[in-house]
């Protein structure tokens, strides 16, 4: 899913932003860090799917932020970079609670693979289908319907609406669909989400379905689950 919520901590900054820059590309949302202090502390106030760790870093070493990362938060995942990809250094980066390794230099499009695989398993199995009404979404296979027709949304539309959707008729503000949908270089005082649902509704239709909470946020009430809906 595309609201997938990274960290990388490497202290090579021209490959982490240039890492950050493709993984933003593939629509996940993604914060850097530079060194293991900060690293450590982004993710001890934003829930990441998955962190991925240089082990040679400044601060924090990333052996120990790793076995910080496995002990308090059990939901995250975490992805391991080395300059060595021997099988004791494998072994050893796995035995700290790593859940996946890989070894500089990695082909890009690996790398998105396996922060995909650690994303599905960071986040709690979603219903097959999110409904409100006649619409109806499908998180795995990326479909939206409304009456049976099929509606083409952008990235961060249908990040929106899955978030909405998923968050069960609450609602949810907007720094919440920027922290979710986004990343923390978006602007919060910008008319970003305004602006994203402002279009999502046009292409929704009427009745319309997302409903403005002033002072607090939007909300899709009456979500259900339900089968998988085909697209028209």
């Amino acid at each position: 899913m595309d609201a997938v919520r990274i960290l990388i901590v490497e202290d090579e900054q021209p490959l982490a932003d240039a890492v950050a820059r493709g993984l933003r590309r593939e629509g996940m949302a993604v914060d850097v860090a530079y060194d293991g202090d900060i690293g450590h502390e982004k993710a001890s106030v934003t829930r990441y799917d998955v962190v991925v760790i240089d082990r040679d870093l400044p601060g924090m070493p990333g052996d120990e932020l790793c076995r910080a990362i496995a002990a308090d938060w059990s939901v995250t995942r975490v992805l391991m970079l080395t300059a060595s990809g021997s099988v004791s250094d494998r072994v050893s980066g796995l035995s700290l609670g790593a859940d996946d390794y890989l070894a500089k230099p990695f082909a890009f499009p690996e790398l998105v693979a396996r922060l995909r695989a650690l994303g599905r398993r960071a986040t709690p199995a979603a219903p097959p289908i999110l409904r409100a009404g006649d619409l109806a979404l499908d998180p795995a296979r990326r479909i939206v319907t409304r009456a049976g027709t099929a509606i083409e949304l952008t990235r961060k539309e249908f990040g929106v609406l899955e978030v909405l959707l998923s968050a069960a008729g609450a609602v949810v503000s907007s720094e919440e669909l920027l922290e979710r949908v986004w990343d923390e270089n978006a602007d919060p005082f910008t008319t970003t989400v305004r602006v994203t649902v402002m279009t999502l509704r046009k292409k929704l239709g009427e009745p319309g379905l997302i409903d403005t909470v002033v002072g607090s946020g939007y909300r899709v009430p009456g979500t259900a689950t339900g089968a998988t809906p085909e697209s028209g």
